[in-house]
């Protein structure tokens, strides 16, 4: 067994960084955090990007904080495939905490949909509890291109931040 070290910075994503975040989702859903990022622009949201010495993506989330005053709603997590189950999910929601933190607020929440048990148990060792479960739904850009609305139940969760 061989084991890596990545040594893991947090900084603010920018439209530079789409081309290399296709690991992420399709084209359809790149436009929309190119969307996010001008919003980030206007100081309504945080979207961060997780690099490693590279300086090249490897996991990407907004923190919202226009939904619900004063929480910051953590949303669009994603970690690159190839590197789930490294810890980075976890550097990636405690650093979007801690940008959460120093805009002075106490409350951090996420939806995970219920056929992610594996985000589910990532964000209970975090320590994000379960409030309440409500169907979502967006278009999702299917396979010949063409847009269709993907639906699903998600479980959102919160976390007092200290």
């Amino acid at each position: 067994m061989i084991n890596v070290v990545l040594k893991l910075s947090a900084r603010d994503l920018v439209h530079a960084d789409l081309p290399s975040c296709g690991w992420s989702g399709s084209d359809h859903h790149l436009a929309g955090v190119a969307e996010q990022l001008n919003r980030a622009r206007d100081g309504e949201v945080d979207y961060l990007a997780v690099c490693p010495a590279t300086d090249v993506p490897v996991a990407k989330g907004g923190i919202d904080y226009q939904v619900k005053e004063g929480v910051g709603i953590l949303w669009q997590l994603a970690v690159h495939p190839a590197l789930q189950s490294c810890g980075i999910g976890t550097f990636l929601v405690e650093s979007a905490e801690l940008r959460i933190r120093d805009r002075g607020l106490q409350q951090a929440e996420l939806a995970v949909e219920e056929s992610n048990p594996r985000a589910r148990a990532l964000y209970e060792r975090l320590g994000y509890i379960a409030y309440d479960r409500r169907p979502d739904s967006w278009h999702e850009q299917a396979p010949d291109g063409s847009l269709r609305r993907y639906e699903t139940m998600c479980t959102w969760m919160r976390k007092e931040l200290s």
